[in-house]
């Protein structure tokens, strides 16, 4: 058995290799039978698998969170690819590259970091720019924002990832400048670098991109909302409605009370973000999809309740 890699594995192979442990449940099937449902990761992506034997001998040697040394066989189980699992034991520190179970970054981050600086240095409003720019020279708040995913499945889970999901949100704005009139594209800017801030306090950077206590009970949005007044109040003067309108991106660009905005966007400027943000969002979840496995249409993506069209081989 050699070492494998999710994106690695096909029907019928016998896999021995290491995983983080994303999930993990106890399921009792309707015909009785006791079994362990887990989700293994690493940098290529996740597979489910499944422990059919010792189930509570086996559930007691490990957690989510662990890292887990497994033998395998790969299976199609309704027209998914999963791991039966034969074998499994929690890896020792040694084992671990954490390399190996990690996203890296698309891009260097300080080259990114710096492209956001460029763009946080062309905003008109001297309050705006000074207090994205206390946000963007602040060395414990880019210790986590360089590394932040932006999510911790559906779009920009990686390293870097929340810092690549801004920077991209902010040079749509960018392209987007001057096409309609009557919108503040410095509030519109502000808001783009600022959005999501309180992501580095929502989510770990470790490898299983867990929520923090924080992200739980208040959401990034929340989270977002309570640095951006605290950066404020340390700006003397600071205007009171740009204060406001601002923080009104940020509690905003979700769109829906149901996608988690406290509030639906009532500026031009929020709406703009909204769209910009849900776009890249989900124009990157998309392509992710895609780039995974082979064949002219994807698997179903309960996320986007759809399979979608590859076209990278010609049907039979």
């Amino acid at each position: 058995m050699g070492k494998f890699y999710v994106a690695d594995i096909k029907e019928r192979d016998l896999v021995e290799a290491p995983f983080l442990v994303t999930d993990k449940v106890l399921v009792t099937a309707k015909t009785g039978t006791r079994y362990i449902k887990v989700r293994l990761r690493d940098r290529t992506g996740e597979i489910e698998g499944r422990i059919w034997e010792e189930v509570e001998e086996r559930g007691n040697l490990f957690e989510r969170g662990d890292f887990v040394m497994v033998k395998a066989e790969a299976v199609q189980y309704q027209g998914r690819l999963q791991l039966n699992v034969l074998e499994l034991r929690v890896c020792s520190e040694e084992e671990i590259t954490l390399e190996d179970f990690v996203p890296p970054p698309r891009r260097d981050p300080g080259e990114m970091l710096q492209e956001l600086k460029e763009l946080a240095s062309e905003i008109g409003d001297p309050y705006l720019r000074r207090l994205v720019m206390a946000f963007l020279r602040d060395e414990a708040f880019l210790q986590d924002f360089l590394r932040a995913p932006a999510s911790r499945a559906l779009h920009h889970a990686r390293l870097g990832g929340l810092l690549e999901h801004t920077l991209s949100v902010a040079k749509l704005v960018e392209k987007l400048r001057g096409h309609y009139e009557g919108v503040d594209w410095d509030l519109l800017m502000a808001g783009a670098i600022l959005h999501d801030v309180g992501k580095v306090r929502e989510l770990k950077g470790g490898p299983a991109f867990e929520y923090t206590s924080k992200g739980r009970l208040l959401g990034h949005i929340v989270l977002g909302v309570e640095m951006v007044s605290k950066k404020i109040e340390a700006i003397e003067g600071f205007p009171e409605e740009r204060a406001m309108l601002l923080k009104h991106l940020i509690v905003s660009h979700h769109g829906r009370h149901e996608w988690g905005s406290p509030k639906r966007p009532k500026t031009i400027e929020a709406e703009l973000l909204h769209r910009l943000d849900d776009l890249d969002a989900k124009v990157e979840g998309i392509l992710e999809w895609i780039g995974k496995g082979e064949g002219r249409w994807t698997e179903f993506h309960r996320g986007f309740e759809r399979a979608f069209w590859r076209g990278d081989e010609p049907e039979g």
